[in-house]
């Protein structure tokens, strides 16, 4: 029999560490949950949600699986959902993706993964969906960062039409879903600028940020091929609409 004894100790290493610079954390920590965010990311372990905004346990409520996906048939992750808004009452839902993603890759690759590939078909659709954009880029890892980016958005949209985000919209709850993507290379949060925070803004803010991956096919068109990674082309984005 192998125990993980390593990771016991720094379990009780890092408890140590908290009990002295905070004694009463855990004791108020266990007898509340009151994060005001919920993040629904990748299960890819380089995305850690609560180091990358730098918070504490208890200050993010976190769902996660493979590509972040928003599936309304997924009880899970509905479920999720449910509990964060109308128990916890979170004011922001921030879907949030990475650059590199192992799932999206997959989705267009032509073999077979196994069981898998039936999760990955809904960012096999979202491909379908955006693929005259997307053309503009090789098969290489531009091609992927925007595909990345454009499931985000996808997602992020699906929230906003789930009937809980819907429900707390109507009862005028004050909740805003927002559209994130990592950079593993940086450590780099870039907000795709998806920020609704009622049912007249989902529309506005998809085409916004559609836009903005048009914009993106643009830049990359009268740009070398050489300098189009992600940081650069939203830098360049960014500078032309500020």
């Amino acid at each position: 029999m192998k125990r993980l004894t390593e990771l016991l100790e720094s379990n009780r290493q890092w408890a140590d560490k908290i009990n002295k610079e905070d004694p009463l954390f855990f004791e108020t920590l266990a007898q509340q949950q009151a994060p005001e965010y919920l993040w629904i990311g990748c299960s890819d372990s380089r995305v850690p949600a609560n180091e990358i905004v730098d918070m504490l346990p208890g200050e993010l409520f976190v769902h996660r699986n493979v590509s972040n996906l928003v599936i309304h048939t997924d009880m899970n992750c509905m479920s999720v959902i449910q509990y964060a808004v109308e128990v916890l009452k979170v004011k922001h839902i921030m879907v949030v993706g990475h650059y590199g993603c192992g799932g999206v890759k997959a989705a267009i690759e032509t073999e077979p993964h196994g069981l898998i590939d039936n999760w990955l078909r809904h960012i096999r659709d979202v491909y379908k969906k955006h693929r005259e954009l997307l053309s503009v880029w090789d098969h290489s890892h531009q091609q992927l960062d925007r595909l990345c980016e454009l499931n985000v958005i996808e997602q992020a949209s699906n929230v906003c039409e789930t009937t809980i985000v819907q429900k707390a919209w109507t009862n005028e709850q004050e909740l805003t879903v927002h559209g994130w993507i990592y950079g593993l290379n940086d450590g780099l949060v870039n907000d795709l600028e998806f920020n609704a925070s009622s049912l007249d803004e989902v529309d506005e803010q998809y085409g916004l940020a559609i836009r903005k991956i048009e914009k993106l096919k643009e830049l990359a068109q009268a740009s070398d091929k050489d300098n189009q990674n992600a940081r650069s082309l939203w830098n360049k984005l960014r500078a032309l609409f500020n």
